[in-house]
């Protein structure tokens, strides 16, 4: 049993960079990857692993009570992860009903499934299994130019997509609380890094530059967000599945506050360096400003000193170290962007922006 994870969402951007990471860095002997394959669910992001042994994809809604026991019985799974989510603001207001069956109906069928699991385990696996919650820093509103968000902060979600995620983590802690599911949650700041989907900031800045496309900017370009590469997450997780305490919350940030405009400037420099434009001009004359999204939250800005401190984490990549990367990784994998743009996502702006 305790050989075995089970991973909801692994083809989203977040999950197969974990599974990958799971697979080159951990004992498991069986990964499943438990994903429902929606817009933001793609197969292509684990094309390296797929003959891999250990490796077992199962397509199914965590929102079906009978998909999620089956796995449970089949594959006697000793740890959980749950990544899966819809997970983007503006399509959030867009289609707000599609993040509540999915972030809050969701999860509640995988935490009575993971229960009803958990109970019916002898003692000594009963005492091991483990069920890890993904959430965001978006649950924690807006901050003003001081201060940091840590474990103790009051919720306040401004969005559709914050809130379902707010709702998610109430759960997860509730099914602890009430019913004694062993849980831990962690709340992350801004992912980047390879196969993140093109709707996000840094991705779609960088694909928009190549094909010279505008880069829309929403507001003045001057609201702030914590950035942690993808692979220092990943190392975040693990450390909590091996020493986090049950019933605990772990904030995971990048230490690298920095406004929206900051990025799409930095990516520009970095990319007339690397990959000049081919009509001679700098990116950078591409930014556009673009209505501001409603309930767009100021700032965010993680404290992690609590995982630093009590399990010994530390992020590797520094903001600059980490974008050269994903750069090279977007201008290394073409056939990936081309093939996600072709058949799922153009690179528009959702939500309710308009040019000024």
């Amino acid at each position: 049993m305790n050989n075995t994870i089970l991973i909801t969402g692994g083809c989203g951007f977040i999950g197969s960079n974990f599974i990958q990471y799971v697979l080159a860095n951990t004992k498991y002997r069986t990964v499943i990857n438990l994903d429902k394959l929606t817009y933001a669910g793609n197969p292509n992001n684990l094309l390296d692993i797929q003959k891999d042994e250990r490796y077992i994809f199962i397509q199914g809604d965590i929102c079906d009570h009978n998909c999620v026991r089956n796995i449970f019985k089949e594959y006697l799974p000793g740890v959980v992860v749950h990544f899966a989510a819809e997970s983007h603001v503006d399509r959030s207001i867009d289609g707000p009903q599609q993040f509540i069956q999915t972030n809050i109906i969701g999860t509640s069928v995988l935490l009575q499934e993971s229960l009803d699991y958990h109970i019916h385990l002898n003692e000594a696996f009963r005492s091991k299994f483990k069920f890890h919650h993904i959430s965001t820093d978006e649950v924690f509103g807006s901050l003003d130019e001081g201060g940091y968000f840590s474990e103790s902060t009051a919720y306040d979600p401004s969005s559709p997509y914050s809130a379902s995620k707010a709702s998610s983590d109430h759960l997860v802690r509730a099914w602890h609380r009430t019913f004694g599911l062993p849980v831990t949650i962690s709340n992350c700041s801004n992912n980047y890094g390879p196969y993140q989907f093109p709707e996000k900031l840094i991705p779609l800045m960088i694909l928009n530059c190549l094909a010279e496309k505008p880069l829309p900017v929403y507001g003045t370009g001057e609201n702030v967000r914590d950035w942690l590469y993808v692979q220092d997450h990943c190392d975040a997780i693990n450390m909590i599945l091996q020493k986090g305490a049950m019933g605990e919350t772990y904030n995971v940030g990048g230490n690298n506050e920095l406004q929206n405009i900051q990025i799409v400037k930095e990516i520009c420099t970095i990319l007339d360096e690397v990959k000049p434009a081919e009509s001679g001009n700098s990116y950078h004359q591409l930014i556009s400003f673009v209505k501001d999204r409603p309930g767009h939250d100021f700032r965010y800005a993680i404290d992690s000193t609590k995982i630093k401190q009590d399990l010994g984490w530390q992020p590797h990549e520094t903001f600059q170290s980490g974008l050269r990367k994903t750069i090279n990784w977007y201008l290394d994998n073409e056939v990936w962007w081309i093939e996600t743009q072709e058949n799922i996502y153009q690179q528009e702006r959702l939500g309710t922006v308009q040019s000024i």
